[in-house]
């Protein structure tokens, strides 16, 4: 009997082709979004939680602050942190103070063991607002042009690939050197090997002695768009002698996180005269906190994302009911005369019910096979991941769709008394 069920199903479904195939394809455009959307959802999450590791779980990044009052010395945020935008967290709040600009010294007094023991290494940068790089006729505006120290290579996890990271003694001689990203490279020197090869940045020549490691792209910025020089020839090539832009200061481990920004809070608050109740010059800006944050909010987005996409699927059994209705009212006099030969109810009942799971089913999977296609594809600059429980989830409220949907249709036409079903025109 479920044989025959199926048999008489699939023959209702294949006399109206077109019919069934644009419910299908209600059915399909919703699993596909599921898929899509949570997978885009997914990549999106991965590629930011990457861009923050790849400046490593235990560092942290001290900034002049936007609210620390002005006057001489006035401090503002200048430069960017590579594969970040924006300020940190206010220390605290209260009456403004003559800010001070962040110095080579304040970065010496955090890297004190003994004031701060739980700081590994404390790294002054300065970021040139606009670098262009040229060699032999190429020519390349630098993304992120960096001064800084040897530590902080270490600090924001960019190791050398070839050739070797400059010294403290290039730092200290302000010898211009620099080592430079693989889009700088690939720019400027293409196939040339660019290790003890000279540029000019912005005029002024500077000595490749060593590539970084490809990071390659976070979506929202090339991280191999990178060069970084000593802090001493920057500033007196490209920034002049200012406050800092930011300190880079590395934790002794991730655990130890917490400990070191509570320990460079303190330092800064007494080298900058912060007293209780007043607003600090500086902010400091815990990565930790800053991947936990991103990765609530990327959840919260990517289950959005598949509420929205869950909405068509909804769509879709609504138009499962409304084609199944419209079967039933086409094939009353079908109905009739196979209940006439005695047909029990529950037969008349099965086919509708496996029409409709059919439908829904056939769509179901059509949808994953559209959905994984469309996920090996970057979209808006995400590479989507798919997660496997969204396969699984919608397939799975495919068929149910097909089963709720399609038990109405089918009960009014097992419900159908014989002779009036003969009697429908």
């Amino acid at each position: 009997m479920n044989r025959d069920i199926v048999r008489f199903a699939l023959r209702g479904l294949s006399a109206n082709k077109l019919r069934s195939g644009l419910t299908t394809l209600g059915i399909l455009i919703g699993v596909a979004a599921v898929i899509l959307l949570v997978a885009v959802g997914n990549g999106s999450s991965r590629q930011i939680q990457e861009s923050i590791a790849r400046l490593g779980s235990n560092t942290l990044t001290v900034r002049p602050s936007t609210t620390g009052g002005g006057g001489p010395g006035g401090a503002g945020p200048r430069g960017g942190f590579p594969g970040l935008a924006g300020g940190g967290q206010q220390q605290s709040s209260g009456p403004r103070i003559q800010a001070k600009d962040l110095t080579v010294d304040d970065a010496k007094a955090l890297a004190d063991k003994a004031a701060a023991p739980s700081v590994k290494s404390a790294s002054p940068v300065v970021t040139a607002q606009s670098a262009t790089a040229a060699y032999e006729g190429s020519s390349h505006a630098i993304a992120q042009f960096v001064g800084s120290g040897p530590a902080y290579f270490d600090a924001t996890s960019n190791a050398v690939g070839t050739g070797s990271a400059f010294t403290q003694a290039d730092v200290d001689q302000a010898r211009k050197v620099v080592v430079i990203g693989q889009t700088v490279v690939d720019e400027l020197f293409g196939t040339v090997r660019p290790v003890g090869k000279q540029i000019a940045v912005n005029g002024v020549p500077f000595t490749v002695v060593g590539v970084l490691k490809e990071k390659g792209s976070s979506g929202i910025q090339d991280s191999d768009d990178l060069a970084i020089a000593p802090l001493d020839a920057v500033r007196q090539s490209l920034t002049g002698f200012g406050g800092l832009d930011q300190i880079v200061v590395q934790a002794t481990g991730p655990d130890a996180t917490d400990g070191a920004e509570a320990e460079i809070t303190q330092i800064l608050n007494q080298r900058h005269g912060v007293g209780t109740g007043s607003t600090a010059d500086f902010s400091v800006q815990n990565q930790a906190s800053l991947q936990e944050t991103a990765s609530e909010s990327s959840e919260t987005f990517t289950v959005l994302l598949g509420a929205v996409a869950a909405i068509s699927l909804l769509v879709g059994g609504i138009g499962i009911t409304n084609i199944m209705l419209v079967t039933v009212t086409e094939r009353t006099r079908e109905i009739g005369i196979r209940k006439a030969i005695g047909a029990p109810r529950r037969a008349i009942l099965g086919q509708f019910l496996a029409e409709a799971i059919v439908l829904s089913l056939v769509g179901g999977l059509s949808g994953v096979a559209v959905g994984v296609v469309g996920s090996q594809f970057t979209v808006l600059g995400v590479d989507p991941v798919i997660v496997p429980s969204s396969i699984l989830l919608s397939l799975g409220v495919s068929v149910g769709i097909g089963l709720f949907f399609g038990g109405f249709p089918a009960g009014r036409a097992a419900g159908l008394r014989p002779i009036e079903a003969l009697r429908h025109e």
